[in-house]
């Protein structure tokens, strides 16, 4: 079927029904990869509904983009009361979608049209979503006001965690999407470390989101002044890249000085200096009266983790999404108490990246002594009779580990490149 036909097919419009089940109420807003409509199912629930356009999209990337957006709709089943909540999933005209919760209170742009929004809470539910993501071993990528909606009880809840972020302008710049896209707005929340992904440190962390949420918290207690100067055209966008680099953004223009430590800690262009944790800029939020009981803390994450019979890694962002490997079992098969992860074949932990290449041949070095576990940068390369390490870095909950090794538990993400894997009991 010819991709024209497939647009018409897919041009939904009010009362149009989407797989003779939810009836179109409104557009909500479209994007490069796909559409957002309002509907309504026949028992009157209204919810939002997502469509992926793959009759735009060049059929090399068409896979990738129906993983993601397969890994979106299970991160929005995440127990959260700060992420939009996946309902179903389905297939139209071969193309996929989502139901999720319907938001009415529209995003954090059209809140700072109105007046005297309590941006303490707002910042508080925000990273709430933040460490639900993280605590999960996912990172958003793509934090920005309009990807932060208002639900029907006006909590701030974040959305858009599937296909969004950085990635999405690497395929930009490779033209395979076959036009251009605008992404002077993906570049206004992105770390330095994002931007430059050569340099040696293009692991991504937390400390992603961390940065995205100081420029989001920036723009929204100005205004809508994004911290490192205007970016309209491309000459404005090298400049506000440089400054983006070197720290420099206007502390004036907050006009108070009780936001000044969180931003400051945000905005650090050294992610290795910036704010690790979502719960460390908790604790430099300026005081407020709301209060949060439900989350759990990352220790008390790690204390619901059970261990029976040993530990597993489990793929939570990445190309092989759910992917788990069984460290005690795959010991006992090689025979050896070393297992060896990277993206060469000789690996006994191989890791597919086919989109980028940021994980090494010989990426990092598992290792048990007695019942604990440690993870060490690198491998030792018998050829040379010498270790080598990552070109990237190995992370363990952001901390980087070194070639001399960091003991790692239940509950511990570990960062190599654009995969996240998860350390859990079994």
């Amino acid at each position: 079927m010819s991709q024209t036909i497939l647009a018409q097919r897919c041009n939904f419009k009010e009362r149009d029904v989407i797989d003779r089940q939810y009836c179109v109420e409104k557009e909500l807003g479209e994007g490069a990869f796909g559409k957002v409509f309002r509907v309504r199912k026949f028992n009157n629930d209204i919810y939002a509904l997502k469509l992926l356009k793959l009759w735009e999209v060049h059929p090399d990337i068409r896979k990738q983009l129906v993983d993601r957006f397969d890994m979106e709709f299970e991160t929005g089943q995440i127990d959260s009361n700060y992420l939009v909540h996946s309902i179903a999933h389905g297939m139209v005209e071969g193309n996929p979608y989502i139901v999720m919760e319907y938001c009415p209170g529209g995003d954090l742009i059209g809140c700072m049209r109105r007046k005297n929004v309590d941006w303490v809470k707002i910042a508080h539910q925000v990273l709430y979503g933040l460490r639900a993501l993280h605590q999960c071993g996912k990172v958003h990528r793509d934090l920005k006001p309009e990807n932060v909606l208002l639900n029907k009880s006006g909590t701030a809840v974040l959305t858009d965690f599937g296909i969004s972020g950085d990635r999405n302008k690497r395929m930009t710049e490779r033209n395979i999407l076959g036009k251009p896209r605008q992404i002077f707005g993906t570049y206004a929340y992105m770390p330095p470390e994002q931007v430059k992904r050569n340099r040696g440190d293009a692991t991504v962390l937390p400390t992603t989101d961390i940065f995205s949420f100081g420029v989001m918290m920036y723009q929204l207690l100005t205004g809508g002044n994004l911290p490192f100067g205007n970016l309209e055209n491309e000459n404005d966008l090298v400049v506000y890249l440089q400054n983006g680099e070197r720290g420099i953004w206007d502390r004036t223009a907050l006009h108070s000085s009780k936001w000044n430590n969180v931003l400051e800690g945000c905005l650090e262009p050294d992610f290795k200096r910036r704010l690790q944790s979502v719960d460390t800029v908790l604790e430099l939020l300026p005081a407020g009266a709301f209060v949060e009981e439900e989350q759990l803390t990352d220790r008390q994450h790690r204390l619901h983790m059970i261990v029976r019979h040993g530990i597993l890694l489990r793929i939570m962002q990445g190309e092989e999404y759910g992917k788990e490997y069984r460290l005690p079992e795959l010991l006992a098969r090689v025979g050896k108490r070393r297992l060896t992860l990277g993206r060469d074949e000789h690996n006994i932990i191989r890791i597919k990246e086919e989109e980028s290449l940021y994980i090494s041949r010989r990426h990092c070095t598992l290792e048990q002594e007695e019942e604990h576990w440690f993870i060490r940068d690198g491998q030792w390369i018998p050829e040379t009779r010498q270790w080598r390490g990552s070109l990237n870095g190995t992370y363990v909950n952001s901390t980087p580990v070194s070639s001399e090794g960091m003991e790692f538990h239940p509950g511990d993400i570990i960062s190599i490149g654009d995969v996240k894997l998860r350390v859990e009991g079994y």
